[in-house]
């Protein structure tokens, strides 16, 4: 290990540490300004933001940029700073008979610095969402953003410079050492956004210190299409779930589960929405490349292993782009040892899988890890129950894909395989807080009933307890 990069990282950890014991809680005025300040360098930065994130790429779509990393982060810090004081504020808890006049509090601590892994998908936006709800919550924050988005992990590091001290919020560039070497610093919560398995491996360094962990996963989203659903407006949802940043997306829907007969209907409808929305592949400015030469190559390599065990290949478009953009694929009649069948996606390929009763395609979603999203398609609202009833999953979005990441009044988070934890909104403050409860006693409290000398009276109150609590 460099100690170099080992004295860098203590430095920051160290710095960060003794500014929050000298501000253990910070008032209203102070965080809402942290906010202000982390809106103002989004606001004023989204287009380069955007530009440095198509230099990653080699092209983002920049309407796909502006909406999904500078929008984003933008509304929900506006959510934070609307519910901020509220959020802050101590809240009284119902206190049991027997301990009145005394009175339940709960009161919301920060809890001190918290360490931020960002991926490379959604650069911008995973590094500043869980870093407004940290900010809220009072902390300091240091920020490890992917080795894969160079230019965006720069930027961003420049730009939190001239807004932030370096002992409120920093970002650190570096490899992926450098992110091995900051999952092992003794952070007092660790949020890591990115595969399952760099996922457990995070895990087990942040147990080496007892550090809190809030890992955001991934995993293979299903879509449940139902007989009653409208089979158009379907596919034109499912085309661009699967499409928005070329299907980089940790809840995109990553294959189909569809009534055996409304297979091929649906595949045909979801190509030709594909090709409305995108009418050529090459040089298409709303079209996104796949992020990295290693990631095109593995996507390929699921086509061709899915084609040679028998699957059908269909694709969008007769086109060959020259550049790391590919072509939209259907994949139908997958065997279920396929690769494309076992690994999470992340790219445009979008396997078809049909059934003939839905407790087939329930079978299929629980004998595999549980998701972090899933969605159901239809107009059958008993149906929709039963599924919800019998499914595990993150989150779910209901006749749409996606949707339900942008919602800052619910919380966000995987289950199981996909993920523990949980932010957006309020979850996110509280999952960067530590919520203390305190009991305060009354000058005039009948607990004194329970010391010793025990006898008669603590018998009779006792007993008396046991048939009104």
């Amino acid at each position: 290990m460099d100690t170099a990069l080992q004295e860098r990282l203590h430095l920051a950890l160290l710095a960060q540490r003794r500014a929050f014991e000298a501000e253990r809680m910070p008032t209203y005025e102070v965080r809402r300004a942290r906010l202000q300040r982390l809106l103002a360098m989004t606001r004023q930065h989204g287009e380069a933001l955007a530009s440095a994130m198509a230099q990653d790429f080699g092209h983002r779509a920049r309407q796909e940029s502006l909406l999904a990393d500078i929008f984003t982060v933008e509304a929900g810090t506006r959510h934070a700073l609307k519910h901020l004081r509220g959020w802050m504020k101590p809240r009284r808890v119902s206190t049991p008979l027997h301990f009145l006049p005394g009175r339940n509090v709960l009161m919301r601590q920060p809890l001190g610095v918290v360490g931020i892994v960002s991926p490379w998908n959604y650069p911008y936006y995973l590094a500043m969402e869980p870093a407004v709800a940290a900010l809220a919550a009072g902390n300091r924050v240091l920020i490890k953003p992917s080795e894969l988005t160079p230019a965006t992990s720069e930027l961003m590091a420049r730009i939190v410079a001239e807004r932030f001290a370096p002992e409120e919020m920093q970002v650190i560039t570096g490899d992926a050492e450098a992110g091995k070497a900051f999952t092992g610093l003794p952070f007092d919560h660790l949020f890591f956004t990115g595969s399952t398995a760099v996922g457990r491996h995070v895990a087990q360094a942040a147990a080496k210190n007892l550090t809190p962990v809030t890992l955001e996963l991934g995993g293979k989203s299903p879509a449940i299409v139902d007989r009653s659903c409208d089979l158009q407006l379907t596919a034109s949802r499912l085309a661009f779930g699967k499409l928005f940043n070329a299907g980089q997306t940790c809840v995109a829907p990553d294959y189909l589960l569809v009534p055996r007969e409304m297979v091929e209907p649906l595949a045909q409808q979801i190509l030709a929405e594909m090709r409305r929305m995108y009418p050529r592949i090459a040089g298409n400015a709303d079209y996104t490349s796949i992020a990295t030469p290693r990631h095109h190559a593995r996507l390929q390599g699921l086509i061709a292993d899915a084609a040679q065990r028998g699957a059908r290949v269909l694709r969008s478009h007769d086109e060959q782009p020259a550049d790391r953009r590919i072509v939209p694929a259907l994949l139908l009649d997958v065997p279920a040892d396929a690769t494309v069948m076992q690994e999470e996606i992340f790219g445009p390929l979008l396997p078809v899988v049909g059934y003939e009763r839905v407790d087939e395609a329930l079978a299929h979603i629980n004998r595999g890890d549980r998701p972090l999203a899933l969605y159901w398609f239809g107009q059958d609202g008993a149906a929709r129950d039963h599924v919800m009833r019998e499914t595990h999953a993150g989150g779910v979005t209901v006749n749409d894909c996606l949707w339900h990441l942008g919602q800052e009044d619910q919380p966000f988070g995987g289950v199981g395989a996909s993920g523990m934890g949980s932010y957006h909104g309020e979850w996110g403050f509280r999952t960067f807080s530590k919520e203390k409860p305190l009991f305060i006693q009354s000058r005039f409290a009948g607990t004194k009933l329970f010391q010793p000398p025990y006898g008669a009276t603590f018998e009779r109150l006792l007993n008396l307890l046991k048939k009104v609590v």
